[in-house]
């Protein structure tokens, strides 16, 4: 009589989830292991390229790479997972119905949410950029302020619209900054009444730098290419408070202001701190072989491994690269552990960072080579052509840069997302508490969660826990 297949779970379909479930199918034996796989959505999206949804240069749908057909798992659930039994090695997920599934292994990939702080206003006011339906409700909210503040007559009111503040000098502020500055003073020559000195576009950072992942050249260029284009860039200085129509800086400025941008970082979701298992700066600890205990494995932004290379043995940075390369090694550790192959220990370095700056812009740093222009918008369109993981996701963006060159996008508002979809907090923003398929279907309103990697719900069963709050920020939002 054969033994029944062992069931391996995928908790989470971003970077990390992605590519642990996509090489476990393609190594474990179906009659070995069966692979099931856990999302709130239907897809994983690339996020290094939402500055470029955005702006309106890329469809969202063209970084949205379909779970279906992608990977050759086994199985694959769209829903929430309300509890994880350990010590019975079971999943509760919430999927139009309730599943109890078994596990025999178990990879959590729960990824990442945008990092808020008790700022006054910040949840009423500010907008992330984390997920597909925040890139396109940013698009369609930037050309509104463009359409409001070309029929308003009132001065205060169109200096209030065209005035834009993103939050966040790393590397997705930064892009987004760059992009939709380009994206807006484009869009001028449709507005006959609006001039380019109307507009007002500033990033704002507490930190003394622009782009830190890059290093200090590159940030440097940065900063000056950005001010040339006109944009107010004021570093060592943050948001006190937001109001309405306007925002008040740490340098005591207060800005008539319709749009706040917010990019400060991500942080582990606060399920996390809920499981019951021990934290660092609020993710979870797990060892060299991305083990988190018997028979469960966690990866990407969530997880705390410590970067054996880095001389104050700090985890390492919760980055694209990094989730996907864990994604792999945990792939790999849990088909030794049923016997296919043999474990293996996470260390890497990073292969370098690349920002897409608008235009014929860029600066990128292939394994520490520092580029700027030309150079680096080769190497930077190269590097993504090449790191999205489906072969159909690729042509599809590769055929919009290549119209892009030739032909303006086309600047429309499709008015498919609500504003609450976009905020940091809202009815809407806690998908988590929701079981699957709730989402409201009366109308085209998209109504996502706060991250497309987060599937885990409620707390599990798992005794005592060590939270903490991360404060770090991300070198790539995934």
């Amino acid at each position: 009589m054969s033994q029944a297949p062992a069931q391996v779970v995928v908790v989470g379909s971003g970077f990390a989830g992605f590519f642990a479930a996509r090489k476990l199918a393609r190594i474990l034996p179906r009659e070995l292991a069966e692979v099931t796989m856990v999302s709130a959505t239907d897809h994983m999206g690339y996020s290094p390229l939402l500055p470029e949804v955005a702006a309106g240069r890329l469809d969202p749908q063209r970084i949205a790479v379909p779970l279906h057909g992608s990977l050759g798992c086994s199985r694959i659930l769209q829903g929430r997972v309300e509890d994880v039994d350990f010590e019975s090695r079971k999943v509760r997920v919430a999927c139009g119905e309730e599943l109890s599934l078994p596990y025999d292994r178990l990879v959590l990939a729960t990824g990442s949410v945008t990092r808020e702080v008790a700022t006054p206003g910040l949840s009423e006011y500010a907008f992330g950029l984390k997920t597909l339906a925040e890139g396109q409700f940013i698009h369609d909210h930037v050309l509104q302020q463009l359409q409001l503040a070309d029929a308003t007559t009132d001065p205060e009111v169109r200096r209030a619209r065209l005035t834009f503040l993103v939050v966040g000098a790393g590397y997705t502020g930064t892009e987004t900054a760059a992009q939709l500055q380009r994206m807006t003073q484009k869009q001028l020559s449709s507005f006959p009444r609006l001039s380019a000195s109307d507009l007002r576009w500033l990033l704002v950072d507490l930190r003394p730098h622009v782009l830190p992942e890059l290093g200090p050249r590159l940030g440097r260029y940065t900063l000056r290419l950005l001010r040339r284009r006109g944009m107010d860039i004021r570093l060592g200085t943050t948001v006190t408070a937001m109001r309405p129509g306007e925002v008040k800086l740490s340098d005591g400025t207060v800005l008539p202001c319709r749009t706040i941008l917010w990019t400060a970082g991500v942080t582990p979701p606060p399920i996390v701190a809920q499981i019951g298992l021990p934290v660092r700066r609020g993710r979870l600890v797990v060892d060299e072989y991305l083990k988190l205990r018997d028979h469960v494995w966690a990866a990407g932004d969530s997880a705390a491994a410590i970067d054996p290379y880095d001389r104050d043995e700090m985890d390492y940075p919760p980055t694209a690269q990094h989730a996907q390369r864990q994604g792999m090694v945990i792939a790999r550790n849990v088909a030794a552990s049923l016997g296919v192959g043999t474990p293996t220990t996470y260390r890497h370095r990073d292969l370098g960072l690349v920002a897409d700056l608008g235009g014929m812009r860029a600066v990128a740093r292939p394994f520490g080579l520092p580029l700027t222009g030309l150079p680096a918008k080769v190497v930077t369109k190269g590097y993504h052509l090449v790191a999205i993981p489906y072969w159909a996701n690729k042509l599809r963006v590769a055929a919009d840069w290549l119209v892009n060159l030739v032909s303006r996008p086309t600047a429309t508002q499709l008015g498919l997302v609500q504003k609450s979809a976009a905020q940091l907090r809202s009815e809407y923003s806690d998908e988590l508490s929701r079981p699957a398929g709730a989402t409201a279907m009366a109308s085209a309103q998209i109504r996502p969660s706060r991250s497309p990697d987060t599937s885990i719900s409620t707390t599990t069963r798992q005794a005592s826990t060590q939270s903490q709050h991360s404060t770090q920020h991300a070198d790539v939002d995934e």
